[in-house]
């Protein structure tokens, strides 16, 4: 079943889908027990609350919400629901962040002291969407931001403070399309970048360590191999032939082979989860800490001082 005023589109791809023009139907639906809300981003918090109060199962996508009271509020009416919330953080399962875990996780490149992870773009032309009007929930800090950061803070586990510069740079552009933020921590730094006007010689990721570094030049494919019409699960779904650059001391640099990536193992742990044979794969908590810091990254950027993060004693305890 999907919500949307547009059933032509949707029976291009789902042709024996039932489509239902109104969003309050659809999840009031007696049939629908998991409701995935991918609408624009101000619609998220009024959306999960609605199914929520429905009884039934929750996933949004990124961002949560548009700022804390909202993310507290339905982790609140999650729990009096007994329901499962959770956020779709899908690029912990991209295979350029999985390579580069692995090679942290291992100890290659010993203790970890400059982390950079970029996503980067070359959109010089403003687009008419709602994404870069000046509208609740746009621009590309709340576009990109809650990729980089989650991946961040699985890694790393929560700054102690976080210092942001987000700007506008694109002529007649409304709203930002370029951010630099570095998360403190008490012995690394993490830098998180995006830009709308990148049209080359970034690297996703570059990781620096006592013992080495390592380089990951191009991102994960999946989400290109979608646009060219790869059936997720096929044979080359998640192949990444960009492999990992290992730089240790004098040593001449080495290549890792990349993992693949597969972000349908989110939806796979979601159904494992309502099952009740695994947690549910990204709780809510995660998502309001991934908000926590880019609320930070916002009021830093306006007042040019870094910020901790608000989040309560129990909710930083909740995240380990």
């Amino acid at each position: 079943m999907v919500a949307s005023r547009d059933a032509e589109k949707v029976h291009a791809d789902l042709p024996e889908a039932l489509v239902i023009a109104s969003p309050e139907e659809a999840i009031r639906h007696p049939d629908v027990d998991l409701v995935v809300i991918a609408s624009p981003n101000a619609t998220h918090a009024p959306l999960a609350k609605v199914a929520l109060e429905a009884g039934k199962h929750v996933v949004v996508d990124k961002p949560f919400t548009l700022d804390m009271q909202e993310a507290r509020e339905l982790i609140a009416l999650a729990d009096k629901q007994q329901r499962l919330l959770s956020v779709f953080h899908n690029r912990r399962w991209d295979s350029d962040y999985l390579g580069v875990k692995q090679v942290i996780e291992q100890g290659l490149i010993g203790k970890v002291a400059h982390f950079e992870s970029h996503i980067d773009r070359f959109r010089p032309e403003v687009r008419v969407r709602w994404r870069e009007q000046n509208v609740p929930g746009s621009g590309l800090w709340f576009d990109i931001g809650p990729h980089l950061i989650d991946q961040a803070l699985q890694l790393f586990g929560l700054p102690q403070t976080v210092q942001g510069n987000i700007a506008t740079l694109r002529p007649n552009a409304e709203i930002n399309d370029w951010a630099h933020v570095v998360l403190n921590y008490p012995s690394h730094k993490v830098i998180l970048h995006c830009s709308m006007l990148v049209a080359g010689g970034a690297s996703r990721f570059a990781v620096h360590g006592e013992k080495g570094s390592v380089v990951k030049a191009n991102a994960d494919r999946q989400e290109r191999q979608l646009l060219a019409g790869v059936v997720p699960g096929s044979d080359v779904w998640g192949q990444d032939d960009d492999a990992l650059v290992l730089f240790e001391g004098t040593n001449p640099p080495r290549t890792i082979a990349t993992p693949n990536g597969d972000q349908r193992q989110y939806y796979m742990q979601v159904r494992d989860a309502l099952n009740g044979e695994r947690a549910n794969p990204v709780p809510a908590v995660e998502a309001l800490a991934v908000m926590a810091v880019l609320e930070a990254a916002v009021k830093s950027s306006e007042t040019g001082q870094s910020q901790p993060l608000d989040l309560t004693r129990a909710e930083q305890a909740s995240l380990g």
